[in-house]
């Protein structure tokens, strides 16, 4: 009989991989701008349908997006943001330094 592996030391060991660290931020990332856009896309009333045609893109291609399914480039959040009627807003802060 095999050992059973606990959710939590398994995802100790994937994180513990080169690069999983990036990959879970990216995703992270990706679902917050999606949750976002879809959130303001619901206020206006509007059906994914809407939005893609508002922002020159495909209903699919906005369902993957507001899934975070996709990492945009910024020509896409340019066009969502203009569809939407929104400012685009990419920073680079500083981090407190470390104590």
């Amino acid at each position: 009989m095999t050992e059973r592996t606990a959710w939590t030391d398994l995802r100790d060991q994937r994180m513990a991989e080169p690069g999983a660290a990036e990959a879970y931020e990216a995703a992270r990332l990706a679902f917050e701008l999606g949750r976002t856009v879809r959130q303001m896309r619901e206020a206006r009333g509007w059906s994914q349908s809407a939005l893609a045609r508002a922002a020159e893109m495909t209903q699919s291609a906005v369902a993957r997006f507001e899934a975070g399914g996709t990492v945009p480039t910024l020509p896409v959040l340019e066009r969502l943001a203009r569809a939407l009627n929104a400012d685009l807003q990419v920073r680079i802060t500083p981090r407190a330094p470390a104590a």
